[in-house]
């Protein structure tokens, strides 16, 4: 993730000095730099409320000011909930002001009397930390609007998928990889006269006399070496002499680590009507 230049050039500057000629170096300094959005003032009972109208990428802010300081007026900017990041470099002629400033929040600090070098490099280096910060911010929250925007669009296919299948076939199921099915949609009970738990064709007191025993022995191979299968015939000798006929489509279904978990398919009764 990269910067371009006049996004840096472009950045939002607010500076905060009570010494007319202290903003007016600084406007100087930067504007020879490029910067072009600069603003200033020297009343720091203004700052909060500037930063809530023109959220500021970067402030330059005094300490020592008539009315409120520094240290107060930070913390007036953390109840921003508009912006976490506390977007502030201090300027300061006491060194152990600097500690007490960034222990409650400033991100940097510059030394007065200004070193002309010094305050473009850490403005410079902050914009860019700063408008970073920011792009990232941007991309996760737009990261996530695209993923709940797609997991709706999955869930609303998945509801028509299951919606066509239904209307195309007899019945939809589901099966975990130790052949016990977990999810069946359809009169399976009617029409196979056997519990959904033995449809796989496993040995049991579910199953009903009269499968073909070849056709089942095969379609368990076919499930068993984990391949789809597309109309699967199948059929049953009932009581009465009658015969009815399946035909069934499945596939396998695999995780993301790519473990076999299970089938799922559709199945049709397909028995010639009377």
């Amino acid at each position: 993730m990269k910067l371009d230049e006049s996004e840096i050039l472009d950045a939002r500057i607010l500076i905060v000095d009570d010494q007319q000629t202290n903003v007016q170096l600084l406007q100087q300094l930067l504007g020879e730099a490029g910067y072009r959005n600069l603003a200033s003032t020297q009343n720091s009972g203004e700052v909060c409320a500037l930063h809530r109208r023109n959220p500021y990428d970067l402030i330059l802010l005094d300490l020592q000011m008539p009315g409120m300081d520094g240290f107060q007026v930070m913390e007036g900017l953390k109840t921003n909930a508009r912006d976490a990041y506390l977007p502030v470099i201090v300027l300061t002629a006491q060194p152990g002001h600097k500690l007490r400033a960034l222990q409650v929040g400033a991100k940097d600090f510059i030394s007065k009397p200004f070193d002309l070098v010094e305050v473009k490099t850490r403005i410079r280096n902050m914009l860019e930390v700063r408008l970073l910060y920011r792009k990232l911010e941007n991309y996760s929250r737009d990261l996530e609007q695209a993923v709940d925007e797609r997991t709706a669009e999955l869930r609303e296919s998945e509801a028509r998928y299951r919606s066509l299948t239904e209307l195309a076939s007899d019945w939809y199921w589901e099966q975990d990889e130790n052949d016990n099915f977990t999810k069946v949609s359809g009169p399976v009970l009617e029409m196979l006269g056997i519990r959904v738990d033995a449809l796989a064709g496993e040995s049991g007191t579910h199953e009903v006399p009269g499968w073909d025993e070849a056709e089942r022995k095969l379609l368990r191979e076919t499930i068993a070496a984990r391949k789809p299968f597309i109309d699967f015939g199948f059929s049953r000798r009932n009581a009465d002499g009658s015969t009815q006929h399946f035909r069934v489509s499945g596939e396998p279904m695999f995780s993301q680590s790519c473990r076999f978990i299970g089938y799922r398919g559709v199945g049709v009764d397909c028995t010639p009507r009377k």
